[in-house]
């Protein structure tokens, strides 16, 4: 047998109450099988870590992928890296101010307010706000804390940056990536690199439409960018794959990935002016076991790496 409790986190006290409905059932030797769904990430972690530790198992369903919304919508792949995967808000893509308002109100503004404002100790909601709208501007870019303290009106800290962006990531919505060094350490203390888990993320909190963006080079190979590296964080977090970027003076990889001893180091071509091989070159040097993959032009067809198992890149 098979229950399903969808939308629990909406029930007072509702990781105790299956915790005895567990410990019930195993005495009374009931064989069902129980699937919690759940809108609010936060809320649902924080139940199964206080209440229901050693009786869960989590199924992790993520933000839609290229292939999904390509075989579900029929879009171009042009129109999923702008509107990103919020199988939602597909039905607006004709009326772009509407799907724009929609993604603002209905999925940031409820991310933010319900399930980390309220639910954790949040003491400048201002800058968490503010931090939210540069990481989303400047996705694809390595910017240090103190860089982007520089750039909010609400005094801080680097301390209370780092938290902030902790709760962004546990709401699957931004990931600061850490600098690929080999030092745990050092990587902890690494300036971010700011991915927005979900390109739609970035289009909708800016005043340009498809159009717009598609014919300005810097701004869609910064979009293609992020659509990769989301997938890879996306992805990566099913399979127990980490990612990072690199960077060694001028030298630079967009993307590691790393599996056990495996590392990936990966390339997106999207029309940026540094050289892409000069980084890849300097990296196999310093690392020359790594598999090297290009994607773009001359390489790889990012739509063909994006419908690719993540996991067939480690065979």
């Amino acid at each position: 047998m098979v229950l399903v409790l969808d939308e629990v986190q909406k029930i007072s006290n509702w990781a105790d109450e299956v915790k005895r409905l567990w410990d019930e059932d195993t005495r009374f030797g009931k064989n069902i099988k129980v699937v919690i769904l759940g809108s609010s990430a936060l809320l649902l972690k924080k139940g199964l870590n206080e209440s229901l530790a050693g009786r869960f198992e989590i199924i992790q369903m993520s933000h839609w992928t290229w292939k999904e919304c390509k075989e579900c919508f029929n879009w171009t792949f042009d129109e999923y890296v702008y509107f990103g995967g919020y199988p939602g808000a597909a039905s607006l893509i004709s009326d772009e101010q509407r799907w724009a308002a929609y993604i603002r109100d209905a999925l940031i503004e409820t991310a933010v307010s319900k399930d980390i404002l309220l639910l954790n100790r949040v003491e400048k909601p201002v800058l968490l706000r503010q931090l939210f709208v540069l990481a989303c501007e400047y996705g694809g870019q390595i910017l240090s804390y103190q860089k982007l303290l520089g750039q909010l009106s609400d005094a801080g800290n680097t301390t209370t940056l780092a938290h902030y962006q902790k709760l962004f990531e546990l709401a699957f919505l931004i990931k600061g990536l850490p600098k690929w060094t080999g030092s745990v350490v050092r990587r902890r203390n690494s300036s971010p690199k700011w991915i927005p888990l979900n390109t739609a993320l970035m289009t909708a909190l800016v005043n340009l439409d498809f159009k717009s963006w598609r014919e300005k080079p810097d701004f869609w190979g910064r979009l293609i960018e992020v659509s990769v590296g989301a997938y890879l964080i996306n992805e990566g977090n099913k399979y127990g794959i980490d990612v990072y970027y690199w960077r060694k003076g001028n030298y630079e990889v967009d993307f590691i990935m790393k599996k056990g001893n495996i590392l990936i180091s990966i390339e997106v071509k999207s029309g940026k002016k540094r050289s892409v091989f000069s980084g890849l070159k300097k990296f196999s040097e310093e690392y020359p076991h790594a598999k090297t993959i290009i994607i773009g032009d001359e390489g790889i067809k990012i739509e063909n790496f994006l419908e690719s198992p993540i996991l067939s890149w480690f065979n």
